[in-house]
């Protein structure tokens, strides 16, 4: 019926026969018949039939337009796709709630049927533009490849890391441990490393390594991710969720490297994620450098040195270190716990909120932007990294064992760090000599540097080794009376004076030495 213009103008424009129209048009001449005789029937010339429409004709021709009075009302079909997507709603429902309004309506057949057109219509794809070096497109395998523990004999299931060029379709593939950032980051690194150069942009799915808000429009790209396309001078293009269309050519290469590559090895076994990656390393070979049908045989390796390698931007002279952010609570031993581990920062942030830096060889904490502690990554589990920086003055000390304290008497004079050192020999225990050296600063800071020193030459002429005879003195102004060996000291105070008192018994009241022997 598309020919029915074309059949009246070599009718009636030119002198060839009928037999020779159906010839050349490639119909029966009852067709070109018939349709001559209709046109003559409704006294139509070839200057009306050149301006009308194929639906104008077919209908002048053969009467099949809509007859007045005749139409059927047409379902609200917006109305109903609104309504299939409540739960328990069907089209047998909705054509029954159609025919109530409507009792000359339309066949539930003819009802489905213009639903399932105006819905197929609805799902319209836009074909994505994929410029050279543009954009890479990265994402998991939902099925996992596997090796096998040697020490167990069980399955260790791994991630498979795929990531793909938009407008070669080059790809790269690997499997890490898991997809949580440092595996992720990792293989993000060896892919670029292995394209030898940094896209445009990157289009990753909504894992949470990559993004961390959910908003639609402007989502919150991972911290580390973020760095991470910094460093390689690149940007981040989440895809929508939900719409794995934004990401149709790495949807694509992973069905591929689950066929080309893990079906090619599912009666290999493996005993290490290292050879593994070597076994992939070998099929993504092949795989890159098959001829592919719809770009006429040229392989994937030969439109990426064509299209996508010059266009890409060149990598940094340094790796990229994968870097771990998380918001951390200080405790209050003014440590902070990091896989099992625990570092120190300045005591006076106790129960601050920090956020902390991991990398694989520092951990490092920030508070507003600003750096206030760092350390090296230790992989010890429940054991403590401590700064004796970060430390009041008095845990310091202590932790310190009393070095602080031996300082400070050997500031204060020499008989003072004498005493000390004999405070720290004698004590068994390490905490019994820093409290008892602490007594002794105690009472310097209270009475002076000066009659400190003075007490404990005092105290060392008995013995002392414990700051208690220095408080005795001090506190009792002993240090301030002359010694008896000394200039200011009167005759004969060398020798003890006896006591006069009605209440004191002299020599005479006890019994001589041999007169005890004789009893």
């Amino acid at each position: 019926m598309n020919q029915a213009k074309e059949i009246l103008r070599l009718v009636w424009t030119t002198t060839t026969s009928v037999r020779a129209i159906a010839r050349a048009l490639g119909i029966s001449v009852g067709v070109v018949s018939k349709m001559r005789s209709r046109a003559e029937h409704q006294n139509l010339s070839w200057e009306q039939v050149e301006v009308m429409s194929e639906d104008e004709l077919k209908a002048r021709l053969y009467g099949r337009g809509k007859k007045p009075g005749k139409e059927r009302p047409e379902p609200d079909l917006v109305e109903l796709h609104k309504q299939m997507m409540r739960p328990g709603v069907t089209m047998e429902l909705l054509h029954q709630e159609y025919l109530t309004e409507h009792p000359h309506g339309y066949k539930y057949t003819a009802f489905c049927n213009r639903y399932r057109a105006w819905k197929k219509k609805q799902k319209v794809s836009m074909r994505q533009p994929h410029k050279a070096g543009e954009k890479l497109f990265i994402d998991y395998s939902g099925k996992k490849p596997h090796y096998v523990d040697q020490a167990t004999g069980d399955k260790v299931p791994v991630e498979l890391f795929v990531a793909t060029f938009g407008a070669s379709n080059y790809t790269f593939a690997m499997a890490t441990a898991t997809q949580q950032i440092p595996d992720f980051l990792r293989a993000n690194t060896l892919a670029l490393e292995y394209f030898g150069g940094a896209p445009k942009a990157i289009i990753p799915d909504r894992l949470k390594s990559a993004v961390t808000g959910g908003d639609p429009y402007e989502p919150t790209i991972q911290r580390s991710f973020l760095e991470f396309s910094r460093h390689y001078g690149t940007s981040i293009v989440p895809a929508r969720s939900y719409r794995p269309k934004d990401k149709a050519k790495v949807e694509g290469a992973v069905l591929i490297a689950q066929r080309r590559i893990m079906a090619r090895m599912r009666e290999e076994t493996f005993f290490s994620l290292t050879e593994l990656n070597e076994r992939i390393g070998e099929l993504l070979e092949e795989l890159n450098d098959r001829g592919m049908k719809t770009y006429g045989g040229a392989s994937r390796r030969e439109l990426f040195e064509q299209l996508d390698r010059p266009a890409l931007r060149s990598l940094p002279s340094r790796r990229f270190e994968p870097q771990v952010w998380k918001r951390v609570r200080v405790n209050k031993d003014y440590h902070v716990a990091i896989q099992d581990h625990y570092y120190s920062v300045p005591y006076h942030l106790v129960s601050e909120v920090l956020e902390a830096c991991i990398t694989a060889r520092t951990v490092e904490f920030y508070l507003r932007g600003q750096r206030v502690a760092s350390h090296a990554f230790s992989q010890e589990r429940y054991s403590h990294t401590t700064d004796v920086k970060h430390m009041p003055k008095n845990h310091r000390e202590y932790a310190e064992g009393g070095t602080s304290l031996l300082e400070w008497s050997n500031g204060v004079g020499p008989h003072t760090n004498t005493l000390m050192r004999r405070i720290f020999d004698r004590s068994p225990i390490k905490i019994q000599g820093w409290r008892s050296g602490r007594g002794l600063r105690r009472m310097a800071e209270k009475f002076g540097d000066k009659r400190t020193e003075e007490a404990c030459r005092r105290a060392l002429l008995h013995g002392a080794t414990s700051y208690k005879p220095v408080a005795r003195m001090l506190k009792n102004n002993l240090d301030l009376r002359p010694l008896p060996d000394s200039p200011e000291a009167p005759e004969g105070a060398d020798e003890p004076q006896p006591i006069e008192h009605d209440q004191v018994r002299g020599p005479d009241h006890f019994f001589n030495t041999n007169e005890r022997d004789s009893c």
